[in-house]
């Protein structure tokens, strides 16, 4: 929150009197080959700065070892102003991408194969994207994203055959990521953009009426959701950067309650098999810095691991850990680092033991990611 803010402020002066500058030409560099892979590749989808038009689209080929940054621009030609302004998550579904492009307004659908474009929906500041049973789930702010009055968000649910959405539900303010666990959608308010009255609760709808049917208590300022295989949601609260820390909360959607409360800094995470892997950047106002972490948790017992999963060093050099995917087969890490949010950031790889393999240089703000078989 404290980035977008800053940068409005800043840009404030400059969006009226500048032309959208043209979109990235592509570009390739070389990172270590797996030609035994069983994931063909990864897109990875980078921000870009608010109100800049800069958000961009990359692809790594595992099994060739090649990185393509700007394939969107490359495959696309047509689509003059490139990706648009500020691509808030990516999502894969059958042979379908589907990139949210928050202040564009649209979810752009890319096909899997190339990243041609397909075509788009539109979606007033659209947030992220979660799948299930033929549709696309798409959380929404509705009003403008810098708005301490804003209105209640939306899910809209997206046909991804037609590629039109069919059914709109009203969820809490601000919402952010959802998951969906047993026919139930899961939607994690924030209300972050409103400091004195923080939203903090997570919804659920149903899947079968689309209704909400409740809210479940959980903490304030609330971001990240990620589901477990054990029917568990893994949520993110991010304080009030003043008071009230960050924190990493475990709701059981069978009770649809607070479960497990860690006290532990928690901006994104990534779950494979039984380990999340949490990342936290989180800022303190009063003390005007970050404060960094790597972590890792037994999601089957619900444990912090004593180990953090990087572990050669090569930390101290990431300004602002960002991403975070993990191959669900060769259990190699994927994170990114945003750097100072204005520059081209970095895609690193890390084995699964915690050491760097290699990096890579990639578009501003590197932050959502998806693999491809």
């Amino acid at each position: 929150m404290k980035r977008l803010g800053f940068l409005l402020l800043l840009l404030t002066g400059l969006v009226s009197c500048r032309k959208d500058p043209a979109p990235l030409p592509a570009e390739i560099s070389r990172v270590e080959a797996d030609p035994g892979s069983v994931l063909k590749g990864m897109y990875l989808v980078n921000e870009g700065n608010m109100s800049m038009n800069k958000a961009s689209l990359d692809y790594l080929d595992l099994r060739n070892g090649l990185y393509t940054r700007n394939l969107y621009n490359q495959v696309n030609p047509q689509i003059t102003k490139g990706l648009g302004d500020v691509a808030n998550d990516i999502g894969l579904y059958g042979n379908k991408l589907y990139v949210v492009v928050n202040l564009s307004n649209k979810v752009e659908v890319l096909e899997v194969k190339t990243g041609k474009r397909l075509g788009q929906v539109d979606l007033i500041n659209g947030r992220y994207v979660t799948f299930a049973n033929g549709k696309a789930y798409v959380s929404a702010y509705v009003g403008k994203v810098y708005d301490p009055n804003s209105p209640n968000g939306v899910v809209a649910e997206i046909d991804t055959t037609a590629l039109s959405i069919t059914r709109m539900v009203t969820v809490g303010r601000q919402p952010e990521e959802l998951a969906v666990v047993n026919n139930k959608l899961y939607v994690a308010n924030s209300g972050g953009y409103s400091p004195n009255n923080y939203e903090r609760t997570v919804s659920v709808v149903d899947l079968n009426t689309f209704t909400e049917t409740k809210r479940i208590d959980v903490a304030i300022n609330l971001h990240r959701l990620k589901a477990d295989k054990y029917g568990d949601l893994y949520v993110t609260s991010r304080g009030d950067y003043y008071n009230v820390p960050s924190k990493l909360l475990v709701v059981d959607t069978q009770t649809e309650k607070v479960k497990r409360t860690f006290d532990l800094a928690a901006s994104n995470l990534a779950i494979d098999d039984d380990v999340a892997y949490v990342i936290a950047t989180e800022w303190n106002q009063s003390q005007q810095k970050n404060t960094i972490s790597y972590n890792t948790i037994d999601v089957k017992n619900e444990l912090l691991l004593s180990r953090p999963f990087v572990s050669d060093g090569t930390q101290n050099s990431i300004l602002l850990p960002y991403g975070i995917n993990v191959n669900p087969y060769t259990k190699e890490i994927y994170l990114t680092d945003a750097k100072d949010y204005v520059s081209p950031g970095k895609l690193h790889c890390y084995t699964p033991d915690g050491k760097l393999k290699w990096s890579v240089t990639t578009g501003d703000i590197p932050a959502h990611m998806v693999f491809v078989k």
